[in-house]
């Protein structure tokens, strides 16, 4: 995955990572062309044959800030919301979410794969997008005063009191060392988190001269972003969560009743 909020957790592999957007690389795992995936959690519930690396996930417990419909004026003016399908999970969420909160909205469909550029405001119509992962925060940053942002995950523990859990590390079935690789996967979470500030550290001078001014903006966004705004584990809480999201993609039809078992290594 691609994303900021990955790092955590493949910072530091030793072995080759392919970047790509969500849904990208939920199609190539499930193709077999990737033994093993960092994901959107959506790609389970629809899929449920992988095993799923135990303690690990992207999940928020509130407001995650990364995942946010941007608008203009109060929420109930909205009329349509333009999607980023690079998220299959963060879609589907904020069906989910509309349906509870029976908003009938029209979902319009983005351009596969991409996100607005951060130096393009809101057009008039439609009057709100769906941004997701480092575009959403570069967003937010540059239009905080013209622009308001509905979060996702805020709006997920206020409806149900429990986390929500975006990505999963995903293995396909006949990988067979996956035991082993859920542990290596889990050493590298332990020691990335317990390193974190020399991980943000490097990321800030990963950026380029252009950060320098804003170096100590940049470490104390980053710190409260990783730090307050996300979570990497996946207990019971988040098994709970990941279990009504399934619940509620049946409810709203989203996905097919079927038995899901959480098989963790």
């Amino acid at each position: 995955m691609k994303y900021l909020n990955a790092r955590p957790l493949i910072h530091g592999w030793s072995g080759g990572v392919d970047f790509d957007h969500p849904s990208t690389l939920c199609q190539r795992l499930a193709n077999g062309e990737l033994d093993v995936a960092l994901v959107s959690s959506f790609e389970f519930l629809r899929n449920p044959i992988y095993r799923i690396v135990e303690d690990i996930s992207i999940s928020s417990e509130g407001p995650v800030y990364s995942v946010v419909v941007a608008h203009h004026g109060d929420f109930s003016e909205i009329r349509e919301i333009e999607l980023d399908p690079a998220s299959e999970t963060a879609v589907n969420l904020l069906r989910c979410l509309l349906a509870e909160l029976r908003l009938n909205l029209r979902l319009v469909p983005g351009t596969a794969g991409c996100q607005p550029a951060p130096t393009a405001s809101l057009p008039a119509t439609p009057n709100a997008r769906l941004l997701i992962g480092d575009q959403a925060i570069q967003f937010r940053q540059k239009y905080a005063g013209e622009s308001r942002f509905w979060d996702l995950g805020e709006e997920w523990k206020e409806l149900t009191g429990l986390p929500f859990v975006y990505a999963l590390w995903l293995i396909r079935p006949e990988v067979a060392e996956a035991k082993s690789i859920a542990q290596r996967l889990r050493a590298l979470r332990d020691q990335n988190l317990a390193n974190l500030d020399d991980l943000i550290a490097e990321h800030v001078a990963s950026i380029g001269m252009s950060a320098v001014a804003l170096e100590e903006f940049d470490r104390g966004f980053l710190s409260r972003y990783f730090r307050k705004h996300l979570r990497f584990s996946f207990g019971e809480k988040e098994k709970q969560g990941l279990q009504g999201f399934a619940d509620l993609c049946t409810k709203h039809g989203v996905l097919p009743r079927r038995d899901r078992t959480f098989s963790v290594v």
